[in-house]
């Protein structure tokens, strides 16, 4: 409810409780709002002080919106994401038909192992174009490999054969984040992946509406074995940034403080979805900070598709760090004047470092 509650109150300043009672109320308040210039999206944009606005799309994506947005008159920083799931993932529906798109958009045979390749990087270097400093991966597991080419290769013909297995498409999967933190080394891109989620749980609900429609439940994720072979292969490359968000928060302080402790690339992203709460936040840093410190975090950067809610997620979040910051203060083991400069680098600069903004 902090979100809502927060939202209402701050942004169409409503102060009355929401019930069935006041509902009308709210809904009419609310929809009278809209209707106003200033709370269109760039007004409201300007309005809440953002800097940079971050959306994801497919690698297949013409990106047409963005250009629509570079050709206007407005000057909001609304830069891409590369998301190449439905081009990395033997499992996706269409793969093959997929990987025939990306060759017709890049000009390259992507249907051979040395063109998927080159597709790719046609295709990040077109979204850098449009604003994006940043990869994206959606990843049941965090499975990394390190493959020899002729045995990625393989894998994925078979993939396109649609002769794989399972496991061909997790090892294929946990394959393609090691390429694509090969191609990070060269263009620059920022590689972010999101773990740990059991999507479409429900197969009644799969087969109702399809995928991505709900359902989806943290699972259980062994980063220390599963990220071995990406942190062995680039790991070391301090001019490489990898941030891993996770929905297993009984990583944190057991393998992914201790590994973004030790590895230069690697650093922890803020709580995420299921724990992107006041609590959730609260945990992170109790259970990270003593093994990882602040500065192997990105600081704090939300992920939502609720507009309004934004500046509550930035409030919320600076106000348990501070708390947190204020705990170590009067216990002893923080400078009054340290914790001000984390305060400030956890809030705005340590996210504008690691996303090269």
């Amino acid at each position: 409810m902090i979100w809502i509650e927060h939202a209402f109150q701050h942004v169409f300043g409503i102060d009355t409780r929401l019930s069935s009672e006041t509902a009308d109320a709210v809904y009419d308040q609310i929809a009278a709002c809209l209707a106003q210039p200033a709370f269109r999206p760039r007004a409201l944009f300007e309005r809440f002080g953002i800097e940079a606005l971050s959306t994801t799309e497919s690698a297949l994506d013409d990106l047409r919106w963005h250009k629509m947005i570079r050709d206007s008159d407005w000057n909001g920083n609304v830069v891409t994401t590369y998301r190449p799931d439905t081009v990395v993932d033997p499992e996706f529906d269409g793969f093959a038909n997929n990987i025939e798109r990306l060759g017709d958009i890049t000009g390259e045979d992507a249907t051979t192992w040395t063109g998927y390749l080159a597709a790719h990087r046609k295709r990040r270097a077109f979204f850098k174009t449009f604003g994006a400093t940043a990869s994206d991966h959606g990843h049941a597991t965090a499975r990394t490999e390190d493959l020899p080419q002729d045995v990625a290769a393989r894998l994925f013909d078979k993939a396109l054969r649609g002769q794989h297995n399972a496991e061909d498409a997790d090892r294929f999967r946990g394959h393609m984040l090691t390429e694509m933190a090969r191609m990070s080394l060269d263009d620059g891109l920022v590689l972010q992946i999101h773990a740990g989620s059991a999507r479409n749980h429900s197969d009644d609900v799969m087969a109702r509406f399809g995928r991505d429609k709900g359902y989806d439940i943290p699972t259980q994720t062994d980063y220390v074995a599963a990220l071995k072979p990406l942190l062995n292969a680039v790991g070391g490359e301090a001019g490489l940034t990898i941030i891993v968000f996770t929905l297993d928060e009984t990583a944190f302080s057991r393998e992914l403080a201790p590994l973004a402790g030790v590895y230069p690339a690697l650093k922890l992203g803020p709580p995420w979805w299921f724990h992107d709460s006041a609590e959730g936040m609260r945990r992170f840093r109790e259970t990270v900070t003593e093994t990882a410190g602040f500065y192997n975090t990105v600081g704090f950067n939300d992920d939502t598709r609720a507009f309004c809610s934004i500046p509550a997620r930035h409030d919320v979040a600076r106000r348990v760090d501070c708390a947190y910051l204020a705990t170590l203060v009067a216990t002893g083991r923080l400078a009054e004047d340290e914790a001000a400069q984390v305060a400030y680098d956890l809030t705005y600069r340590l996210a504008k470092q690691a996303y090269r903004l």
